[in-house]
């Protein structure tokens, strides 16, 4: 079964920057789509931004599309999320997630969270005003 994991996360002030790496041991993340997802105290989790396998398709939630950017990094089998101009309301937990049906789609993937068949235990980011 494939495990994943986030880092990076971290307490930061308004209009900083972090950079989330998630990664997976025992097998490969190249097979999966990836997205990553937040969940804000008290609120429901929340598709932020995903990639396809091969990295050429990229989506983003309208909250963070053009301060949040997520890449691939095929070298170290990671799938990382930059984020930028953070705001306070950024706070929560934010989860890598794979999604076993990017398979062989080298164009695909969403961020609805149902659909999604791993994930990781998530990393806390704390966003001060």
């Amino acid at each position: 079964q494939l495990r994943i994991a986030e880092s990076g996360g971290g307490l930061v002030q308004s209009g900083g920057s972090l950079r989330l790496s998630c990664a997976a041991s025992r097998f490969t993340l190249k097979p999966y789509a990836i997205g990553w997802f937040r969940q804000a105290p008290g609120k429901e989790r929340e598709g932020l931004a995903c990639i396809s396998t091969t990295g050429e398709k990229t989506i983003y939630s309208d909250s963070v599309e053009g301060r949040f950017t997520i890449s691939r990094d095929h070298e170290r089998d990671t799938a990382d999320l930059q984020l930028r101009d953070l705001k306070p309301e950024d706070t929560g937990v934010y989860f890598c997630a794979a999604e076993l049906f990017g398979n062989t789609r080298p164009m695909y993937c969403q961020i609805g969270a149902a659909r999604y068949d791993y994930w990781g235990q998530g990393a806390q980011v704390t966003v001060s005003s």
